[in-house]
Formats: structure tokens, sequence, C-alpha cells
């Protein structure tokens, strides 16, 4: 499910705060330390971090999550082909549910409803390696290197890697993220044409 897997393009410790965008408030904050982005978030509080300077399209990317706080409908993932206002979120709840929607100047698209998947950390504390397979329209999301589904949408066929996390009830969202890692993909999708 993961055909193509090239050269590796980038390997992120999360040693260099520069790379990546870090903020504090009362509300949430994303902070580097110890090889780690972490991030938290109070009630009903949604943040994203974006890598700088990286741009990408076809690749195969994966970082591992690290929940430490995080119940029932909280949730925590990676962006693909992001940029400040547009991406796609793959989203893993904690209640153990995965989906992925795509998301412009604050508008939601759902584009795989919620699956239960055997893979997600049910709650935290907990440990997962995401992975997203893309290649042109079509993006595959893996859970400690199983596959969980595929989506196909052309709105977005480029752009930096993010992450994120949303705290969808009373109590405050913490997940870590480390050890991201960016491989080329050498692969030509077969062709679909119609007679």
């Amino acid at each position: 499910m993961r055909p193509g897997l090239s050269a590796m393009l980038v390997t992120d410790d999360f040693s260099k705060k520069s790379l990546w965008d870090i903020a504090a408030s009362d509300q949430a904050s994303a902070a580097i330390d110890n090889n780690r982005l972490n991030l938290s978030a109070q009630s009903g509080i949604y943040i994203i971090s974006l890598r700088h300077d990286l741009s990408v399209d076809d690749y195969y990317a994966e970082i591992t999550a690290r929940p430490s706080l995080c119940r029932a409908d909280d949730s925590y993932g990676i962006l693909v082909r992001a940029n400040a206002v547009a991406y796609y979120r793959f989203g893993l709840s904690c209640n153990g549910m995965v989906s992925a929607e795509r998301i412009s100047v604050g508008t939601r698209e759902l584009l795989q409803k919620p699956l239960p998947s055997g893979d997600v950390p049910p709650g935290a504390p907990g440990e997962v390696r995401i992975g997203v397979w893309a290649v042109g329209t079509e993006m595959r999301l893996f859970l400690n290197g199983r596959y969980q589904f595929s989506i196909n949408n052309p709105n977005y066929l480029s752009g930096t890697l993010g992450v994120f996390i949303n705290s969808a009830g009373d109590n405050p969202v913490i997940v870590s993220f480390s050890d991201l890692t960016i491989q080329e993909i050498d692969y030509v999708p077969p062709s679909t044409s119609t007679p």
C-alpha cells in the first residue's frame, strides 16, 4: 500500500525551534523541548503548528504522536499539503476513531467519516506512529505501519506538513510529536482513462 518509497527527503528530530510555529497563551501553547513538539490546549481550543521552509507534493511522511492528556472526542493528528489557511487534516480521536477532512479558510469538508481503529491509542497515555502516503490526488493514512483508508481530492497538491490538537470537551488536551521523516516517492499511478 506504500509503493515507490525512495530516498529520505527530510528527517526532523525537533531540535531546531525555528523550524516550527511555536507560541504560548492562556488558551494554548506549542513549544519544542527535549526533541519533542508539545501542543497543549484548554477546553474548546484548536491549535496547529506548521513546519517552515518545506513544500512537498508526492511523499511518504511519518511522525510519532504521544497523547498524555486526551479523552473522548478530543483529537490530534497530522496536517498535509498545508498552508496557514488550507490543508488536509488526518485526525485521531481519543475514543479510538480516525477520520479525514479538508480545511479551507475555516470551512470544513468531511472526506472520510470517523472509523474505528485498533491502532488509535484509547485515550492517554499512548503512542502511535502516523504515516501519510501522498501521490497526486490520492492520500493514504497509516497508523503504526498499518493501512487505514484512502482519500482522493484534487484541491491541494503540495504544501508543508503540520500537526494539530483539538479539545472537544471540558478538559485540556496535551500531545507531543517527534521523529518526523519524509521520504520521496518514485511512483506513477496507473492511468484511469476511459476509451
